[in-house]
């Protein structure tokens, strides 16, 4: 059995009671668990599986595949607070997506993991803001070793991953400025 400490950054159900849960660790990056009975009323993991929250689990590796076993989970950090505008789910769902566009499964990524705890932490207060999406993007591509530090054109960063990696940006990036845009309009002074 192995223990540590990972962020729920995605969920799929697999049958009538069972889910398959995304997470992210400094040492294993992004893997997948399945939680077996998750969704029965009377589960173990009844209200704990929820998305951004940094939870203690308990696993069992798989003995072939990537889908390992889920045996605990124990918050250490729910978040609660990014529930409270459609901005700050937007921006959390957008920084876990463009995290799996980059990262290798299985891959150690504490620099990378470092930098989505504390963004989900500073979205649990606060609404996000371009500043914001521009900083995560620059601070990523940095990681990833795409710019050199001290780079801040905007939009240079996003690009920079969007063309390293041949694919598209997540659409929630669009939506999330959008949104940003929008409720910066109608922001009381």
């Amino acid at each position: 059995m192995e223990k540590t400490e990972a962020i729920i950054i995605g969920r799929t159900r697999y049958s009538e009671t069972t889910l398959i849960v995304h997470w992210c660790c400094p040492e294993m990056g992004l893997f997948r668990t399945i939680a077996k009975g998750a969704l029965r009323p009377k589960s173990a993991f009844a209200g704990t599986l929820d998305l951004f929250v940094t939870a203690e689990i308990r696993f069992a590796r798989a003995k072939s595949g990537d889908l390992h076993t889920l045996a605990e989970a124990r918050w250490t950090n729910p978040r609660l607070g990014l529930r409270q505008s459609y901005g700050r789910v937007l921006a959390a769902t957008y920084l876990v997506k463009i995290i799996a566009l980059v990262v290798e499964p299985h891959a150690p990524i504490q620099a990378i993991f470092e930098l989505l705890t504390k963004a989900l932490n500073y979205l649990n207060d606060h609404d996000p803001s371009g500043a914001f999406v521009e900083r995560f993007e620059l601070r990523l591509a940095e990681d990833l070793g795409l710019v050199g530090e001290g780079i801040s054109a905007v939009g240079e960063s996003a690009r920079a991953i969007e063309e390293s990696f041949h694919r598209r940006l997540p659409v929630q990036r669009r939506q999330l400025l959008e949104w940003i845009t929008e409720h910066s309009a109608v922001a009381p002074n």
